[in-house]
């Protein structure tokens, strides 16, 4: 197969962007998306030219670093898929692709497709854990979990934090990847003694990182690889609610949260 790709270059996060053209020929159908930049990336190295830089690791759909625009779209055109699970057999043979890094302001580029997500980090620093005592081994059935609790923490475990729903939602917010993270550890037992301090700070940091607000387009839930549902961003929001209802008054001159 081959291809004329559309790739947005750009040196360094001060430097001006722009698209530059390449053939990807002799692609196998069966190759993902990465492997065919792989291939493009050895043509470009023989011939004594820069290589498109692109993030990447486990090529499995699990870490969530193959984060790029492919014609406009989070991952490409394979709903529920990151980016590394795509193959070119989804593609017609002779077609145009445009490859584009995540556009958001609190995702800068770094170089080429590669941008600095270092704000979903600071996001999960906030109240994104559980500050449990560590100890011996719990007995297996000692802390009981009701099976739809388990089900639906699961299901926001699942986000793998690639991004997605910030680059797809016309307001570049990370509701959803913030919610993921407080339904997820807001449905388990061990969750519960910080679940309203925890949606509070992470909200909280949501919003200095220059995210947009959620007006609930849905564009996050289509784009998210997990397929993870706008359902946890209503989660998110009544605990938010809870959480400022209950929120006690700062004493004079105290510097904590609580």
């Amino acid at each position: 197969m081959k291809f004329t790709l559309k790739v947005w270059r750009q040196a360094s996060p001060t430097s001006a962007g722009r698209l530059e053209t390449y053939q990807a020929t002799d692609i196998p159908s069966d190759a993902s998306f990465l492997e065919m930049i792989d291939i493009v990336n050895d043509h470009l190295e023989e011939s004594g030219k820069e290589p498109i830089a692109f993030a990447h690791d486990c090529r499995e759909g699990i870490c969530g670093s193959c984060s790029m625009m492919i014609d406009g779209v989070a991952h490409g055109p394979v709903k529920g898929a990151a980016t590394c699970q795509v193959h070119m057999r989804t593609f017609t043979d002779g077609q145009e692709i445009t490859i584009e890094p995540w556009r958001s302001a609190a995702f800068p580029v770094l170089k080429d497709l590669i941008t600095d997500r270092a704000a979903f980090d600071r996001i999960i620093q906030a109240g994104g854990y559980i500050s449990a005592p560590t100890g011996g081994a719990r007995d297996a059935n000692e802390i009981l979990v009701a099976k739809t609790d388990s089900d639906a923490a699961m299901d926001a475990a699942a986000c793998i934090g690639c991004g997605a729903c910030v680059a797809a939602c016309p307001n570049g917010s990370a509701s959803l990847f913030t919610a993921a993270k407080v339904a997820h550890l807001g449905r388990l037992p061990q969750g519960q003694p910080e679940r309203y301090k925890r949606v509070e700070a992470m909200v909280a940091q949501m919003d200095s990182e220059h995210f947009g607000h959620c007006t609930l387009y849905g564009e996050c839930q289509e784009a998210c690889p997990k397929q993870i549902s706008i359902d946890v961003i209503a989660q998110m929001n009544r605990d938010y609610i809870v959480a400022m209802a209950t929120r006690k008054p700062e004493m004079s001159g105290s510097s904590g949260n609580g």
